[in-house]
């Protein structure tokens, strides 16, 4: 899964990656040093399963970051992550996942991501276009016909040459 993590703070960004490591989950990590920088690179978030933002930074913080990128992607999950508890109110307006503090993230951090992983049941394939990773919930039917399937989902056909049974294991 592929993940953006934002923060002003080098070492607050680093503390979080190295907790996400620890977890055991093959993570792609991609690192922001602002909402800008974040916002700049949409081609990966859209491709994200979560982000996580400080809320507090210089220029586009966290929350507009937020509003911004579930507005052009509303399925990626957004975990607010602050020192600050009086900003917790202000995440629903942007319908963030989670809230967390940095002060207590060694113990609530795990507990997110298996809510989370939980929730995104991702697939993934080698299909005749490619490897593709797909939220089972955007695949909207399967067709079959031999051995050839073809993954129907609202924006895109994928095609494989596999049984049925072999596809289900």
């Amino acid at each position: 899964m592929k993940i953006a993590v934002c923060d002003d703070s080098r070492e607050d960004r680093g503390a979080l990656r190295a907790l996400l490591e620890a977890c055991g989950h093959d993570f792609e990590i991609r690192e922001y040093g602002s909402g800008e920088e974040l916002y700049a690179d949409m081609g990966y978030v859209r491709e994200c399963g979560i982000v996580f933002l400080d809320i507090n930074m210089e220029g586009m913080d966290g929350l507009e970051a937020a509003g911004r990128i579930k507005a052009e992607c509303p399925k990626v999950h957004i975990v607010l992550v602050t020192a600050y508890v009086n900003y917790a109110l202000d995440g629903y307006k942007v319908k963030a996942s989670r809230f967390l503090l940095k002060d207590d993230l060694e113990q609530t951090l795990p507990e997110c991501l298996d809510d989370i992983l939980r929730e995104e049941r991702v697939v993934e394939f080698g299909f005749v276009e490619g490897t593709v990773r797909l939220r089972v919930d955007d695949i909207i039917y399967i067709e079959t016909s031999r051995h050839k399937n073809v993954f129907y989902t609202a924006g895109e056909t994928y095609s494989i040459y596999k049984k049925m049974d072999e596809l289900e294991a």
